[in-house]
């Protein structure tokens, strides 16, 4: 399952460290290339000799071998891998991966990495659930890196409680199962369009909506760490999308969003339509600032142009189609009328009526209504997992089923 993969391992400071070499076992015999870097206080508690032997390969622990005179490039080793292991990983070097502390040769080969990191904290309880170490892993997870949470057991402490890092057989699952998602969409073009629109009245005032872009960024995010060359057509926003894989276009008005999806939608396999489009634009913009006067000012408003629909119509074989409805009343109903009308594949479906999603969340509920009758009703979750949610649907529910009957 492995075989080929190259896995760099980052073992730190912490008791947990004894489980590593079952580990790296795991992973060997699983036919990965695996190579090891430690702190200097993780040798404390196990050696450089036993990974050595397991792994088959040198242990690397800073920048020069006094012993052989060789010295170690992490910026060659912060290259060579395909994914980078942090376990265990403490909380002062999660603290200092969010910072970019790089006061030994673990970090430095941490900030030179350019592959996908997973980390794998351990920790005393109330270290773990301290508001600081929180914090940090949250920054962690939202730069993109994957946490392999700590389970609930017994601590090194004597307490019983959340810290204990994942059994090496859990961790060894969670890597063969991050292979094989991550390449789930190698090689397809995939668009997706997120943020609002800003449709002009004059040169300081707008007609807009409330959406930040985060939903159709974390779309493109996951897309991006399963394989997918993306691009993202993303309206105004205050978010910055500064993760690989993803081309950024970044829009104003609903007509630079229509001309883009046009122009990049007829070489993609896969489109989701995650921009709160404006509906309406002003028929009139006036060039200058319009003054404030005593009597009501009106406003005649004409329809922009329908994307999804002209993107439906021109919708190719083995094209697949994502749109997004939010609604306030007859959610079911509605989005139901907007999958036929626009020629969708799949509908994703959310009410403002439900506490938690729509616009200014970190998080979401939706439903899932596809074309061919399929449907999945989710529960309140982040934005992240929502996208996966989404991903996990589309590959099984459309991408696999349209190349088996192909």
């Amino acid at each position: 399952m492995l075989k080929g993969r190259k896995i760099l391992i980052g073992i730190t400071g912490s008791i947990a460290a004894y489980k590593m070499p079952l580990l790296v076992r795991l992973l060997v015999k699983d036919g990965a290339e695996v190579r090891i870097v430690m702190t200097p206080f993780s040798r404390e508690f196990v050696t450089p000799l036993t990974l050595s032997t397991l792994s088959g390969n040198e242990v690397y622990g800073d920048f020069f071998d006094k012993e052989t005179g060789h010295w170690h490039s992490h910026v060659e080793l912060g290259l060579w891998a395909d994914l980078f292991l942090i376990a265990p990983a403490s909380a002062n070097t999660i603290a200092k991966m969010r910072m970019g502390v790089a006061d030994n040769y673990l970090l430095t080969v941490y900030l030179s990495a350019r592959c996908p990191v997973l980390f794998a904290p351990a920790m005393d309880l109330d270290m773990y659930k301290h508001s600081a170490t929180q914090d940090n892993i949250k920054e962690l997870v939202r730069r993109g890196h994957h946490l392999i949470a700590p389970a609930t057991g017994e601590l090194a402490s004597g307490l019983c409680g959340e810290g204990r890092m994942e059994e090496p057989e859990k961790i060894h699952t969670v890597i063969r199962d991050f292979f094989v998602r991550k390449s789930r969409f190698s090689k397809k073009k995939v668009l997706v369009t997120s943020g609002p629109t800003y449709e002009s009245i004059d040169p300081v005032r707008y007609i807009g909506n409330h959406s930040t872009g985060l939903m159709g960024i974390e779309i493109a995010r996951a897309f991006a760490h399963e394989g997918a060359e993306v691009t993202l057509i993303l309206g105004p926003t205050h978010l910055v999308v500064d993760f690989p894989g993803v081309q950024v276009i970044p829009v104003v008005s609903a007509e630079e969003m229509f001309q883009y999806c046009m122009s990049v939608y007829p070489d993609s396999d896969i489109a989701v339509m995650a921009a709160a489009v404006a509906d309406y634009k002003p028929s009139e913009v006036s060039p200058v600032k319009i003054k404030k006067k005593s009597e009501n000012l009106v406003l005649r408003l004409e329809p922009t142009i329908d994307i999804l629909y002209e993107m439906g119509n021109t919708k190719r074989k083995n094209q697949i189609l994502v749109g997004f409805a939010l609604e306030t009343d007859n959610e079911t109903e509605h989005a139901f009328d907007k999958l036929k009308r626009k020629k969708l594949d799949l509908i994703v479906m959310n009410s403002l009526r439900d506490a938690g999603a729509g616009f200014g969340h970190l998080t979401n509920k939706v439903s899932f209504i596809s074309s061919s009758g399929d449907t999945l009703k989710g529960e309140l979750k982040s934005k992240k997992e929502v996208s996966e949610d989404l991903l996990d649907f589309i590959y099984t529910k459309l991408l696999k089923t349209d190349v088996t009957s192909t």
